[in-house]
C-alpha cells in the first residue's frame, strides 16, 4: 500500500465514521510546532457538540504527540497572541463563536461557559482556519454567519478586539455589519488581510457552483471594521483553487502574496491537484508550482491547507484522502488523514 506523501500526524480510517477536517497550525515562542483538527461525519456528533484534537511537534514536524482533546470547538484557529497559545471557531456546526486559551501549550485550555471566559456570541456562525490581522493596533477576524434555509447562505462579516484586551471577554470584540449574500455567489471562510494599499480586506472563496471553480471575492472592510462594501463588477476575482478552502499570507522579502490552493480547473480536478501561487496585489494571481497531483479525483485530495512562513520554508498540514489498510478514505471530500509537509519557496 502507497502512503501519502509528508508525514503521517494522524489517521482516521473511513469505517470510523469520523473525518478529518479543519486543520490548523501555529508555532510557540520555544519554537514547538502545535497543531489541530476536528471531526465531521455520520459518527462526529459535530452538528451538537464538536470535538478537536491537538498534537505537538518539538523536532520541527518529524515526529507528532497528541496533547489535548477540545469539546466543544468546531472549525477552530490556533495562533499565538501575546506569547500565549488560543484557539478561536464554533461551538458545532453553525453555532457559537468560541475562544480558548492555553498558557501550558495547548495541553489545557480555558472553558467558555460565559461571555467573560470565552463564549464571543451566541448564533450560527461558520468559519475556517484562516488567519488572524494585527492592524492598527488591533486583532481581526473574519467569520460568516448563516443565515438558515439552504447552504450557501452565508452574509459576511469581521470581528476585531484591541491587541492588549482580554480575548476571552465577548465585550472586548467589536462585530461589523453583515454583509448579505450576493446573487450567484455562496461565500465563506474569510482572510483578513491587508492589501497592497495597507486597507484591511477579506478575501474569500465562493462555492464551487457559482459563475467558475477558481473564482474568489475580495470584500472591503471600513478603518474602523463597522462596514463591509463589495463591487461584483470589480471585486469577483479569477484565482486559482478559489472554489475551495485556502489561507493567504503576505511575505515581506518577496512582497508578495502567496497561497496553497486546491486547483480546479484547466485541467479539471477536484481537490487532487495542489498548487503554490503568488500575487502581487491579491487580484492577478501566478501558478509557482505543483505540490501534489493525483489521478483519482473521487477518493484522493489534498485540502484546507493552513500553513506558516518559517525561514526559507513553508511548512503546512492539509486534511489528505489518501490509500490506507481499510480501503482508502470514503471520498476525495471526507479526509482520512492529516499529513505535515515542508516545502522551499521562490522568492521573485
Amino acid at each position: 500500500m502507497k502512503k501519502p506523501p509528508g508525514i503521517i500526524i494522524t489517521h482516521s480510517p473511513a469505517k470510523s465514521g469520523k473525518y478529518i477536517g479543519s486543520p490548523s497550525i501555529a508555532v510557540l515562542p520555544d519554537g514547538t510546532y502545535v497543531v489541530s483538527h476536528d471531526f465531521f461525519g455520520p459518527k462526529a456528533n459535530h452538528t451538537i457538540s464538536a470535538s478537536s484534537v491537538v498534537f505537538s511537534s518539538k523536532d520541527k514536524g518529524k515526529t507528532w504527540q497528541k496533547i489535548s482533546d477540545i469539546n466543544p470547538l468546531f472549525w477552530g484557529k490556533l495562533f499565538v497572541h501575546n506569547e500565549k497559545l488560543y484557539i478561536i471557531g464554533i461551538r458545532h456546526e453553525y453555532g457559537d463563536i468560541l475562544i480558548r486559551r492555553s498558557e501550558d501549550g495547548g495541553k489545557s485550555w480555558t472553558k467558555p461557559d460565559s461571555p467573560k471566559t470565552g463564549l464571543i456570541k451566541k448564533g450560527t456562525y461558520h468559519c475556517a482556519p484562516c488567519k488572524t490581522l494585527i492592524h492598527n493596533n488591533r486583532i481581526w477576524r473574519a467569520f460568516e454567519e448563516f443565515t438558515g434555509g439552504k447552504w450557501g447562505n452565508f452574509s459576511s462579516l469581521v470581528i476585531n478586539a484591541p491587541i492588549d484586551a482580554d480575548l476571552l471577554n465577548a465585550k472586548s470584540w467589536t462585530f461589523s455589519q453583515p454583509l448579505p449574500k450576493q446573487e450567484n455567489i455562496e461565500w465563506l471562510e474569510g482572510n483578513v488581510l491587508l492589501d497592497p494599499d495597507n486597507n484591511i480586506v477579506n478575501v474569500l472563496r465562493t462555492n464551487e457552483n457559482t459563475k467558475g471553480k477558481d473564482k474568489a471575492a475580495i470584500v472591503h472592510v471600513s478603518s474602523n471594521g463597522q462596514k463591509l462594501s463589495y463591487d461584483p463588477e470589480n471585486d469577483f476575482i479569477d484565482m486559482p483553487g478559489g472554489g475551495s478552502k485556502f489561507t493567504i499570507r503576505y511575505d515581506e522579502r518577496s512582497s508578495r502574496y502567496w497561497a496553497i490552493v486546491s486547483k480546479q480547473t484547466l485541467p479539471t480536478a477536484y481537490r487532487n491537484n495542489l498548487i503554490l501561487i503568488s500575487s502581487v496585489d491579491l487580484r492577478d494571481w501566478k501558478i509557482e508550482s505543483q505540490l501534489f497531483l493525483h489521478t483519482d479525483e473521487k477518493k484522493h485530495g489534498w485540502q484546507y491547507v493552513d500553513w506558516l512562513f518559517e525561514n526559507n520554508d513553508i511548512i503546512f498540514i492539509n486534511r489528505t484522502a489518501f490509500d490506507d489498510e481499510f480501503g482508502g478514505a470514503h471520498n476525495a471530500h471526507d479526509a482520512n488523514y492529516l499529513t505535515f509537509h515542508r516545502i522551499k519557496y521562490g522568492m521573485q
